[in-house]
């Protein structure tokens, strides 16, 4: 099948990006159908009945990322997108001397003067290099050789950015923290051991890192670019009405969404991708293919290696992509007591990491392949916000645990109901009582969400965002502007730049890709 700018696209997946690009394409007049395999869209962004009466959502929890321009573009409030209220990050102590982190001020028991001060100074500052980042962010990433016109205007917009943006002593700064460590730079700046636990989190949540990692600065900037987009809030109905809002405008601009629908094989003729397969034996033609799965998936798995070359195949074999994070939902028959916290408090998003050496240890075990004694906890108790996802007077629990590695020794099935009570215990530790509170539980570890989400690793972000996997490197050098080797063929999730979160750019930037080029 010859390429058609009025032929037929399929796209592979119904996760959030899915449904991005989906739309974009459609809005430009194509005719655009999902295939989903679950019976339900979203992916990562969705809302689960776990016990009878609870629901919760699935693995994304907080909605911090979603881009303004994607929102606007496509009507999501109009699509009854609804974000819920702006929460803020608690830092919970033993003690009950809680920290609480805002967008730029930081209050609680025993901080210093110094300390407020200085963690306005580095939001601030901080912030000002991840928006920096917003034309390299917002644009397929430039090639490392035989730049095109968009290319070179994108770098030349970075550069601008960072040069006059950010003045030359911010800029000298940048380029001396950027490809360090969160450890060394957090002490640098700040006292308070929780204060610099908390923001070790989101430099490492959903990574193989720990905060004396190299390059953990830049996960940390990929976070607070997020951060630029929006408050971060917990939606009511959780993540699931965020993607019934994208489901909603990609139906009303002409997308056909099929659910139920997995994909077994993407079919090639004469080396181009000219539709898929569907496990149930349906064939499905299409002018253009494009991959909402991730890279390993799309290329060894629906592809198949027969189709690629060996060196390719093998690149996309090594990418680092096996999960560490796992996600425990708990029903709870009463709501959970922290003291120092009051109960609308406990609405926001709370952490357990008492400190830098904390979540480095917690690191360490999953560098042999075990999962950690004493694991970093972002919990969330979204009933309080929205009690519809609870039996009256009851609560749902939502814990994002690192670190919990895909290849654990011995495997997962003797161990997990294990974890389970380890993670429980550590939460009673702040909240007293929890455990007996607790009225039903499910686990989910990077094997159950690889099985679950159809991700290959159970990498809640597709892929390492290290350095070596991050922008024109996203997922590898060759690939990393959403085109593949194979023509017609296609990549618009997390697995391409800019990478994981509910963001909704790779989908966004992938269908601007596909349009400039004609292939759709």
């Amino acid at each position: 099948m010859t390429s058609s700018p009025d032929g037929p696209v399929v796209i592979v997946g119904g996760g959030h990006n899915g449904l991005v690009c989906a739309t974009y394409l459609a809005m430009a007049g194509r005719k655009v159908q999902i295939l989903e395999a679950r019976q339900s869209v979203g992916g990562g962004a969705s809302t689960t009945g776990f016990a009878s009466g609870y629901q919760v959502s699935g693995l994304a929890h907080i909605l911090h990322s979603l881009n303004p321009k994607v929102c606007k573009d496509l009507k999501l409030e109009s699509a009854g997108l609804k974000r819920g209220e702006a929460i803020n990050t608690i830092a919970l102590d033993r003690r009950g001397r809680h920290l609480t982190l805002g967008i730029n001020e930081v209050v609680g028991a025993g901080l210093a003067e110094r300390d407020i001060r200085a963690y306005s100074t580095f939001k601030r500052e901080f912030r000002g290099y991840a928006k920096a980042l917003e034309p390299l962010m917002m644009n397929k990433p430039p090639r490392l050789k035989n730049m095109d016109r968009k290319d070179k205007f994108t770098l030349a917009r970075l550069g601008w950015g960072l040069r006059f943006g950010l003045g030359t002593d911010s800029m000298r700064e940048f380029l001396r923290v950027g490809g360090i460590n969160i450890y060394d730079v957090l002490n640098e700046v700040f006292e308070n051991p929780l204060l610099k636990g908390a923001i070790a989190v989101d430099a490492v949540l959903g990574q193989h890192m720990g905060p004396r990692t190299p390059g953990t600065v830049l996960t940390y900037l990929h976070r607070l670019w997020g951060e630029t987009q929006g408050s971060q809030s917990l939606p009511p109905g959780g993540m699931g009405q965020v993607a019934g809002a994208l489901a909603e405008a990609a139906t009303q601009a002409g997308v056909t969404i099929r659910t139920g629908a997995k994909v077994q094989r993407i079919l090639l003729t004469g080396g181009r991708a000219s539709g898929v397969l569907l496990e149930s034996g349906e064939q499905i033609d299409a002018a253009v293919v494009i991959s909402n799965a991730d890279a390993k998936t799309t290329f060894l798995t629906l592809v198949g290696t027969p189709e690629l070359d060996a060196m390719f195949a093998h690149r996309i074999h090594t990418t680092r992509t096996r999960g560490n994070v796992a996600k425990l939902h708990l029903a709870l028959r009463a709501l959970p007591i922290v003291a120092g916290l009051s109960a609308q408090q406990l609405g926001h998003r709370l952490l357990i990491a008492p400190d830098l050496r904390y979540v480095e240890h917690a690191f360490n075990h999953a560098k042999y392949g075990e999962y950690s004694e004493q694991p970093v906890l972002e919990i969330t108790v979204p009933s309080i916000a929205d009690p519809s996802l609870a039996p009256p007077g009851h609560h749902v629990m939502s814990v994002s645990i690192s670190f919990a590695p895909y290849d654990l020794k011995g495997g997962w099935d003797q161990q997990h109901s294990i974890f389970a009570d380890r993670v429980i215990a550590l939460i009673d530790q702040y909240a007293p009582g929890l455990a007996s509170q607790v009225v039903a539980h499910e686990l989910l570890t990077p094997v159950d969400i690889e099985a679950q989400y159809h991700i290959a690793g159970g990498h809640w972000h597709h892929g390492e965002l290290t350095i070596d996997q991050s922008f024109m490197m996203r997922p590898i050098h060759g690939v990393a502007q959403y085109d593949t080797p194979i023509a017609g063929l296609y990549l618009c999730g997390a697995a391409a730049h800019p990478g994981g979160g509910i963001t909704g750019v790779p989908g966004h930037n992938a269908a601007r890709r596909i349009l400039a080029m004609g292939d759709a």
